[in-house]
């Protein structure tokens, strides 16, 4: 990036932070303010889905702090991260709050944002692409077409304790949208598709499961409901992951560009 690109940018202020999406993986989807973010930060708090080649575009005297949550796996808790932002900020540092995806798409920044309002500690929102739309763009998925689908249905496998969201309206999601898209649904992936069949859905309906979305891990699982849960035991494999229902996955087999460049 050169500084006449940047020019007239926002300038990352000391004792402010940036809650800022990384995207799905691919460093070439970082925004321009994601990236200007991260080479003017003095301290970068990072989650776990963040790849580690965005952060070499920190500056060499950054300080880099992990924070990840991984499901199944000791993490921090969300309350300290919080915290430790404001304790950054309030030591007069340009913090950098760094996020996989979005940070207000299943990524806790609404939390972490109401936490900094608590503290009257000043903070700027720097959006991202999320997994559910470029993760399945890299597959070759549309989330919506217009021959398929005119709505779609954005939900997480899990809820903070780690179980199936009750709160979740399962009849309702499977009769009224055509495609659903699920971030952090492998571990409950029985469950949710036995849900969703006994709400109506077809047993044969197409699946997708693109794990390490954008990397050069990315793999596409195709399956359908009934099938889900075995076939992504028999392929071993293992998230992040995003899943997708409905009639945009076939579309697949004609529009996964990684596939013809032979890239996959």
């Amino acid at each position: 990036m050169t500084d006449a690109l940047l020019e007239g940018f926002p300038a990352m202020e000391p004792g402010c932070v940036w809650l800022v999406g990384a995207g799905p993986g691919d460093p070439g989807l970082l925004t321009l303010h994601a990236a200007n973010a991260i080479r003017s930060a003095d301290v970068i708090v990072y989650d776990a889905l963040v790849n580690a080649a965005c952060l070499d575009l920190a500056r060499d005297d950054a300080v880099l702090e992990y924070a990840g949550k991984r499901g199944g796996k000791p993490s921090a808790k969300q309350r300290d991260i919080s915290l430790r932002l404001v304790e950054l900020a309030r030591e007069g540092k340009r913090v950098l709050r760094l996020k996989g995806g979005d940070p207000f798409v299943f990524g806790r920044g609404g939390e972490e944002a109401l936490t900094l309002i608590d503290h009257n500690v000043p903070f700027r929102v720097v959006p991202g692409v999320t997994a559910g739309i470029g993760g399945l763009a890299y597959a070759g998925i549309p989330v919506t077409h217009r021959d398929v689908n005119h709505s779609v249905t954005f939900l997480t496998g899990h809820d903070s304790s780690g179980i199936v969201p009750d709160r979740i309206d399962w009849n309702s999601v499977a009769k009224g949208s055509p495609v659903i898209v699920m971030y952090m649904a492998m571990r409950h992936i029985a469950t949710i598709t036995t849900r969703l069949v006994e709400a109506g859905r077809d047993p044969l309906e197409p699946v997708a499961i693109v794990c390490n979305a954008t990397t050069d891990q990315q793999q596409v699982l195709e399956t359908t409901l009934e099938q889900a849960e075995e076939d992504m035991a028999v392929a071993g494999l293992s998230p992040p992951a995003i899943v997708v229902v409905g009639g945009v996955v076939p579309m697949r087999r004609t529009l996964d560009w990684l596939g013809r460049d032979g890239k996959e």
